[in-house]
């Protein structure tokens, strides 16, 4: 896997593209980085061309000062700049907890892109509910008390997920580690825009062959929340990964890689 950078705001990697091969696109969630993707590069990297890399304000992308900055549209326009770039004109793409939303809102624009999704632990459906609506107006003073601190552009680095091996949803070594890496305040500008009640999902659009994968001990996004997106889009399946939370990514290597196999090979005649 070569490392880029692409016009100075988004950090990206790649294999060795080849033209027969199917293109794998992997969108890391709030908090974490593309370094969430180093052991599944790893396992597909000789049979796919792959692309992993840093939405903005994570990782070694550029972070932005504003809140408006992180609008959900601002994220899909990011990744439809990058797989331009790179000539990328179809391709898989799978997509972990926040970064579902962007998978959701660039289906709504560039449809013809994607010609398979999967989606891990998306966090989907959470504006929705009596909780969002406790829980929206703290985050939100939150979001606005973290504009007081000095605001620092520079990239920070990557998480390295493998000493976290196993760490529950609410593991503090784990999460400081990606505050620290993110900043408060990209961490809660995310956490905002997830719980947004103007979210809309537009999930009628989604007509590809679909994934959804969920931990079955999530404590951040209920299971419930999955099932229904599955069953609202057409041609999708459900799985679920036992004793595991909501870091599918993490705590789920053997069995989230070999499910996203097992989709690929099962829809293989229609993924072009």
């Amino acid at each position: 896997m070569q490392e880029h950078i692409f016009e100075d705001r988004i950090y990206y990697r790649t294999n060795e593209f080849k033209p027969e091969r199917l293109t794998l696109v992997f969108a890391h969630g709030a908090g974490g980085s593309s370094s969430a993707w180093l052991p599944y590069e790893k396992i597909f990297e000789n049979k796919y061309n792959i692309l992993s890399y840093d939405i903005r304000g994570h990782g070694k992308s550029k972070k932005y000062l504003n809140y408006e900055d992180y609008e959900i549209k601002k994220f899909a326009f990011d990744l439809h700049d990058l797989v331009n770039y790179l000539k990328i004109h179809k391709f898989i793409l799978i997509s972990n907890s926040f970064a579902g939303l962007v998978a959701f809102e660039y289906i709504k624009m560039w449809r013809s892109d994607v010609i398979g999704n999967v989606f891990t632990s998306p966090e989907v459906f959470l504006h929705e509910g009596l909780f969002a609506k406790i829980v929206r107006p703290m985050v939100s003073l939150l979001s606005r008390l973290f504009t007081i601190l000095p605001f620092d552009p520079k990239p920070r680095g990557q998480v390295d997920y493998s000493k976290h091996i196993g760490s529950s949803d609410w593991d503090i070594k784990r999460n400081l580690a990606d505050i620290r890496n993110t900043t408060p305040r990209v961490q809660f500008y995310a956490i905002q825009q997830s719980l947004n009640p103007k979210q809309e999902y537009c999930l009628e659009k989604i007509d590809v062959p679909t994934l959804v994968i969920h931990g079955e001990l999530d404590s951040m996004v209920p299971m419930k929340n999955s099932i229904r997106l599955s069953k609202e889009i057409k041609n999708s399946e459900f799985v679920c990964v036992k004793n595991v939370d909501h870091n599918t990514v993490h705590n789920g290597v053997k069995f989230m890689s070999a499910a996203i196999e097992s989709f690929i090979e099962k829809n293989k005649n229609v993924l072009k």
